[in-house]
């Protein structure tokens, strides 16, 4: 049975990226198939999903900055968005309920709030994914998402302690002392090495932070959550999540399988969801206007907006509770099924274009922007730049530091991680944020006297649209950029850029020829 699953996923997977699709949309399909053919879904499945969804969280910790939870942006529009969306879609389903519109008309303006709160949490599982795939999670626009989709989850935990009506026990104050052994997890994390036991320590601490609150009556997912949030500042945090990465991938297949389970629907249960689906529409206007309206620039709210218009596999259990109490009527589980899964589909179509569309629309959004936007939104550039380090990772920063020593502070650095900058900044480093990928940036950026750019990004992808919007943004000087696998190289010479050095081979060939220098003397050395 399992290796049913596994050709299922791995088939359904490999078509819809064939068709330039996410294998995720492929997943959702394995499983609707799977249940129609009458596979029955095993405890194995389960425990998969539920591993992966973990293991997601604690990911999520581990870049997660407490500070950014507090920003105004971050917890208004998360209340704001969810309080609103709840009486509007409130409104529109009684709508539907007098047009005599199937499972609508047994609805009142309680049930139908109820259904509104449901559909109001975006989907981690879908927004952690599209972020990371992109490499925008440490973006502007990917924090912001990332925070309201931790402040969603805060709002979960106090909706399931008021509908079940189970209290945590009294040692949930216990947790606190967690801040208390910090040193020693750290201690923990530091002698496990670089290893196997690197991971293996990561899966320990994400799942046992699931079994210590869950123990007490707190939802357990928070609990994987906060444990990565308290090594968030470990030297060792991004590399336990790289880690983790792949295990996190294959564990989350299983819950994009087992959301085709849940039910099969009828036909008019996928009218009513197609419907609910194409509200999403109004759940994007909403995450706009109140982004903007708390003063964020149109593009990080564009972005944003479109990758929260989503609903969340939570948005099914609020609704299984609500059936289990009487809620709402047992339909509406296998409706809220396929809207879900419908709004994963969407999404993940849309965000793949998203840059685009903000390029050939960004007039037209611009005209929501606030004239006062936040401090954190605004572009300072360092003076008298004549070379650009494009992206401060790894390669990036260790590209800066050699320019840096070669034509001093002619050479600055832009990265989209605004810790990274912030770290660098108090170093007394010539480094700015900025997003690569940020249309805006390049046009009020002035780059008269920069002769040449250096693009030092993770993705062929986003490498080629840096370039593209350089290009477009009139810049007439020379443009670097990195490649890890020698297919990508083609691409990224014909969107305009001068030199592809390839990472892989470029780097054994340097190595082996300052190695070869140690026992060579130079050509030109005087014997």
């Amino acid at each position: 049975m399992e290796f049913t699953w596994i050709l299922f996923a791995f088939v359904c997977g490999l078509a819809v990226k064939m068709i330039n699709l996410p294998p995720l949309i492929g997943f959702l399909l394995a499983g609707f198939l799977l249940n129609y053919l009458g596979m029955q879904p095993s405890s194995i499945l389960d425990s998969l999903a539920s591993l992966g969804i973990t293991l997601m969280l604690f990911s999520i910790g581990l870049k997660l900055h407490v500070k950014d939870l507090l920003k105004r942006e971050v917890w208004a529009s998360t209340l704001a968005h969810m309080g609103i969306w709840s009486v509007l879609f409130a409104g529109i389903a009684l709508l539907l309920g007098i047009l005599s519109l199937p499972y609508f008309h047994i609805l009142d303006f309680k049930t139908a709030a109820l259904l509104g709160f449901a559909l109001s949490f975006s989907s981690t599982v879908c927004v952690i994914k599209l972020l990371e795939e992109s490499s925008e999670l440490k973006t502007r626009h990917g924090q912001l998402s990332l925070g309201i989709l931790v402040m969603q989850d805060i709002v979960a935990v106090v909706f399931l302690v008021v509908a079940t009506g189970k209290i945590p026990s009294i040692w949930a104050l216990g947790l606190f002392s967690l801040l208390l052994i910090r040193p020693l997890i750290n201690k923990i994390v530091d002698k496990a090495g670089h290893g196997e036991m690197l991971p293996l320590t990561g899966l320990f601490l994400a799942l046992g932070g699931y079994e210590l609150f869950y123990l007490v009556g707190v939802k357990g997912d928070l609990g994987a959550l906060i444990m990565g949030v308290l090594l968030a500042s470990h030297p060792k945090a991004s590399e336990m999540n790289k880690s983790l990465m792949n295990f996190k991938d294959l564990f989350l297949i299983g819950f994009f399988l087992s959301i085709g389970f849940t039910a099969l629907p009828s036909l008019s249960m996928v009218a009513m969801s197609s419907i609910i689906t194409l509200i999403i529409l109004a759940k994007f206007a909403l995450f706009f206007g109140v982004f903007t309206k708390l003063k964020l620039r149109s593009r990080t709210a564009f972005l944003s907006s479109v990758v929260l218009s989503n609903y969340s596999e939570f948005g099914l259990i609020v609704v299984a509770l609500s059936v289990a109490n009487g809620w709402l009527a047992k339909e509406w589980l296998v409706v809220l099924a396929l809207a879900v899964s419908f709004s994963f589909v969407i999404t993940s179509v849309l965000y793949r274009n998203v840059h685009r569309v903000y390029r050939k629309n960004k007039e037209t959004i611009r005209r929501f922007e606030s004239t006062d936007c936040l401090p954190e939104d605004r572009f300072i550039q360092p003076p008298n730049a004549e070379i650009l380090v494009v992206g401060l990772g790894r390669v990036g920063r260790g590209a800066f530091d050699s320019l840096k020593g070669l034509v001093g502070d002619t050479v600055a650095g832009m990265d989209a991680d605004r810790n990274r900058i912030n770290q660098m900044q108090d170093a007394q480093e010539n480094v700015f944020y900025g997003d690569g990928e940020d249309a805006d940036l390049w046009e009020r950026l002035d780059t008269s006297r920069i002769h040449l750019v250096l693009l030092a990004l993770p993705a062929a992808e986003d490498t080629t649209n840096v370039a593209i919007q350089l290009r477009k943004a009139n810049y007439t000087g020379q443009i670097a950029a990195i490649a890890r696998y020698q297919d990508e190289r083609e691409i990224l010479i014909n969107s305009g850029i001068n030199n592809v050095f390839n990472f892989y081979t470029e780097a054994g060939t340097g190595f082996a020829e300052e190695s070869l220098a140690l026992i060579r003397p130079p050509e030109n050395a005087t014997a």
